[in-house]
């Protein structure tokens, strides 16, 4: 591994940490994870032969900074502000980790949610270096060999897609590849993994997409997806070949349809070091609001009535996480589900409907639970669930924009003095209630956090912070935390821990401007109360061993983006 320039070495005379690099002259400038650019020193370039290949002037890395981000001020769109980030990361890791972790309000909205889903939409159009592992059928048989192809660190991080359902705009094909690469941007940013131990991989299993079938740029396999037993053998193959290539690597499912994230999750969470954000991540992030949040306007979790729209794998995996927080907090395991009432497009999710699959007839309502409600309509709907209900938190991961209308909004504000409201689905367009709505409709009593970033809104002279309830702020520190302490698995506790160490980040005075989940600014530091977290419950659950300093094998896995001197290997 010295070979790679990855791992640092110390001098043994000196104390100074360093990289022993093979590479020279060009193949050096080339390699995006060891290129200084313009920052290498006179001495470097005497040692590696890069004399007449850069300019004269040695760069600092903050005047670099200062460079791309002049050139990046004339960029004039969030797509093309997006290629220009990608095309930085390709040519210099360590500098574009550095100018994302310096302006993380501004920047991770153009690297993830939600620029990112038009970077998707158009990846075979503005696709210019490969980054990631591309998978197909055409590898069966041969996986672990393609995964090799890209050597890395020991137990790294993996984000995979099958590309199916990317955010709220579905099936991109190979383009869902800029799911794993944005996501894994965080993990460095964010928690200080070190970029080369991630790796993205898209399972392009074809697509459904017609467009992307016709077009003629299009550069994913052109083939119907796979189903049934051959998509289940792949996922099989996909699954064994990371655990003979990559062993103890951290593998975070990510944009599978419904019933493939659930499938694939409950296959092999005891099999391979896993877990799903679209149920797990998100789910996590929503109890730490709802924590915050019931700190601030008083009461318990308990109390709470909670209404999801939206039964896909965010819905299910939220509605099963807040259950299980009230249970930890006291509740009986049946009074905290019947506190959770789940809509999909059909309505509310009630027990008898016969259109049910498995996962969402574990979800329904007893019709004994509603045989007095007042309903209007069959279905039963929104509306009629928030009046009967009298819901105090709506959750929206439906992907249907404005579904949180006046009315129902309104609705809310009548049976509590302070709603709690996240409309949560990305992109931004698909947002069910905007914030300036949800505020204006409960004369500025709702307490509201977004899936997508929005602006502070103003009402009545008060203004409010929207808080972003980013998952940056959960799998992160979740991947941190478990590779720490070489956990096995990853449990629902450790999920649970990291809610409540992120909802204990949310000061009072956070509280007070409107917000309930941190500002992104904040995500580093609170990844690292998460990973504590996430660690220490490890140990607890039994998944990891008990270790004497915590906080030292935390800070050996974490990684900072600065430059160190570079010898000849």
């Amino acid at each position: 591994m010295a070979s790679l320039g990855f791992r640092p070495e110390i001098d043994p005379d000196t104390g100074e940490s360093y990289l022993a690099v093979e590479q020279r002259g060009v193949d050096l400038l080339k390699n995006p994870l060891l290129n200084k650019g313009t920052a290498f020193s006179e001495s470097e370039r005497d040692d590696f032969g890069l004399w007449g290949l850069l300019p004269a002037h040695v760069s600092s890395i903050d005047e670099q900074v200062d460079r791309f981000m002049e050139q990046y001020s004339l960029k004039t769109t969030d797509l093309g502000r997006n290629i220009e980030l990608n095309g930085l990361l390709d040519a210099n890791e360590t500098l574009f980790y550095r100018v994302v972790s310096e302006n993380l309000e501004a920047l991770v909205p153009i690297i993830y949610t939600p620029t990112v889903a038009a970077a998707c939409a158009r990846w075979s159009r503005i696709f210019r270096r490969s980054r990631g592992i591309y998978i197909t059928p055409r590898d069966r048989g041969r996986m672990v060999d393609v995964l090799r192809s890209r050597p890395k660190w020991p137990r790294p991080v993996i984000v995979v897609t099958d590309n199916e359902r990317i955010l709220g705009i579905g099936d991109q094909g190979a383009g869902g590849m800029g799911i794993p690469i944005g996501k894994l941007a965080l993990y460095a940013a964010a928690a200080g993994i070190h970029p080369a131990r991630l790796v993205p991989i898209s399972l392009d299993v074809g697509t459904e997409n017609e467009e992307l079938l016709d077009d003629p740029l299009y550069l994913g396999w052109r083939q119907r997806r796979l189903r049934g037993d051959e998509y289940d053998a792949f996922i099989a193959e996909f699954v064994d070949a990371v655990k003979e290539a990559y062993p103890g690597a951290l593998l975070q499912w990510e944009d599978f349809a419904n019933l493939t994230s659930f499938k694939n999750l409950e296959t092999y969470r005891h099999d391979v070091l896993s877990f799903n954000d679209d149920i797990q991540g998100t789910a996590a992030m929503v109890v730490a609001g709802l924590l915050a949040a019931t700190r601030h306007i008083g009461g318990k979790l308990t109390d709470h009535r909670v209404v999801v729209v939206g039964a896909g794998s965010a819905g299910i995996g939220i509605r099963d996480q807040v259950a299980a927080a009230m249970v930890a907090e006291g509740a009986d395991p049946d009074v905290a589900a019947g506190r959770i009432f789940v809509l999909d497009s059909r309505g509310l999710i009630v027990e008898g409907r016969p259109d049910l699959s498995a996962a969402k007839q574990r979800l329904a309502v007893p019709t004994a639970a509603i045989t007095n409600w007042q309903i209007s309509d069959h279905p039963i709907g929104l509306s009629d669930v928030v009046r009967n209900a009298r819901a105090s938190v709506l959750i929206g991961v439906s992907g249907v924009a404005g579904i949180f209308n006046q009315e129902i909004v309104a609705r809310m504000a009548r049976y509590v003095d302070r709603p709690i409201i996240m409309p949560l689905s990305n992109p931004t367009t698909h947002a069910e209630v905007t914030p300036e709505n949800a505020l204006a409709w409960t004369g500025g009593r709702a307490v509201v956090a977004t899936g997508s970033p929005f602006p502070a809104v103003t009402h009545r002279d008060r203004t409010h912070h929207i808080g972003q309830a980013n998952n940056v702020f959960v799998f992160p520190g979740m991947g941190l935390g478990a590779l720490a302490v070489g956990a096995g698995e990853v449990t629902e506790r450790m999920f649970l821990a990291a809610a409540r160490a992120l909802a204990g980040t949310v000061g009072d005075e956070m509280l007070s401007t409107g917000r309930i989940v941190p500002p992104i600014t904040e995500a580093p530091e609170a990844s690292l109360v998460v990973a504590r977290a996430v660690a220490e419950q490890a140990v607890r659950d039994g998944v990891a061993e008990p270790s004497e300093d915590l906080e030292a094998q935390i800070h050996a896995a974490h990684w900072t983006p600065e430059y160190l001197p570079y010898r000849p290997a």
